[in-house]
């Protein structure tokens, strides 16, 4: 199947942020051919994601503007660029932040999903293969954001940035599984690996943590302790198997002494889904001594110090890091998505709100009050 559009530029609508902060506005865009290891892709669905809103907000870089942000999306191929041999058009997909080039060391390493080539870069407003953008309107290019750029119709991505899916998974589901969902989910059971009946505390309850909390209870774990200073997420975090909540700020001594108490010496491991520091350093030392595993999923600020006392680590307590929940994009989110076919995992709980792609602006609003978790835009009205 070739597309009738193939080869020739797509004009499209696109959400593009002209300035930090400031409500995106729907232009029409033109959207080139992708060149050699790209796709272009006909977006269906996307979701907004924290990290979207973070850089929005030019909170954490070197502003880049005007740009088109968007990450946690579903679509179809509509065309390849020269040498892409494993997708076609017409492939379902869903597009990656972080990519597979499956050449590197990393690539190759069963332990990383840190590829050299393709691993996030914010920075990067570009393709990696001539160094300019696909996105322009009247000639003035628009930059690309974490190599995906899904708030637009139609978007160009590199070919080791997507994961092919089943065709018969429903989009406007699995589309979270892009980003947040699989990050959370994959922390516990690729990274913590909790056993049947053990305690795990998971810091921070949204929609990351609360997938973590859902891996906690796919392992078997018997306590799934929530740890939030938003006591109004706890009933919610309910439905996602969390069973004993703690808010720090109803406690006069350090969370993690709280948690010991509770736990007869701390839990057997934790997940931590802020970017706090002081989150960070409670979730390691709350785990139990001699097997207590802490595993860090959130992004701490740039100045950031972890402290702790070294005795933490010589009694036998481990602390690990995750990126994306260890997950390879291309080889691993297709299984992700068969759990979700075969109902081992539950996505809905997570999708809170729905807008067309006119009503974008609303999604940013939802995630600024904190209502709800993931807010799905459909681009097709």
């Amino acid at each position: 199947m070739v597309s009738n559009t193939a080869g020739k530029v797509i004009r499209c609508k696109a959400a593009v942020a002209w300035e930090a902060g400031k409500p995106l506005v729907i232009e029409e865009v033109e959207v080139a051919p992708p060149q050699a290891n790209e796709i272009r892709l006909k977006i269906l669905f996307t979701s907004l994601c924290h990290t979207d809103v973070y850089f929005w907000e030019a909170k954490g870089q070197t502003p880049l503007f005007p740009r088109i942000f968007g990450h946690e999306a579903g679509g179809i191929v509509e065309s390849v660029g020269e040498g892409v041999t494993d997708l076609k058009a017409g492939d379902h997909v869903l597009p990656v932040f972080t990519g597979e080039c499956k050449e590197c060391q990393h690539c190759k390493s069963e332990e990383s999903n840190m590829c050299d080539l393709l691993r996030i870069n914010t920075d990067r407003g570009v393709m990696l293969n001539d160094g300019k953008s696909r996105f322009s309107i009247n000639g003035k290019p628009i930059y690309h954001f974490v190599g995906t750029s899904t708030f637009s119709e139609y978007t160009v991505v590199h070919v080791g940035c997507v994961a092919k899916i089943n065709p018969a998974a429903p989009l406007d589901k699995v589309c979270v599984l892009s980003c947040g969902i699989s990050t959370g989910l994959g922390a516990t059971l690729n990274v913590a690996k909790p056993t049947k009946g053990s305690s795990v505390a998971i810091f921070g309850l949204g929609a990351v943590g609360l997938a973590a909390a859902e891996g906690a209870k796919l392992a078997g774990a018997s306590r799934i302790i929530g740890v939030d200073l938003n006591s109004s997420r706890f009933t919610e975090a309910k439905k996602f198997g969390v069973n004993e909540f703690v808010n720090p700020k109803d406690h006069d001594k350090p969370v993690q002494e709280v948690i010991a108490a509770m736990t007869g010496g701390g839990v057997d491991r934790s997940v931590e889904c802020t970017g706090s520091i002081s989150a960070m350093i409670s979730a390691f030392e709350c785990v139990h001594d001699g097997w207590g595993v802490a595993v860090l999923v959130g992004v701490p600020n740039k100045d950031d110090a972890f402290k702790t006392h070294p005795i933490n680590v010589l009694n036998e307590k481990t602390l690990k890091g995750t990126f994306f929940g260890n997950y390879k994009p291309r080889s691993d989110l297709p299984s992700v998505v068969e759990m979700y076919m075969n109902k081992e995992l539950e996505l809905e709980k997570f999708i809170t709100h729905e807008v067309p792609f006119s009503e974008i602006n609303k999604a940013f609003e939802y995630m600024l009050k904190g209502e709800g978790l993931r807010c799905i835009i459909r681009m097709t009205e």
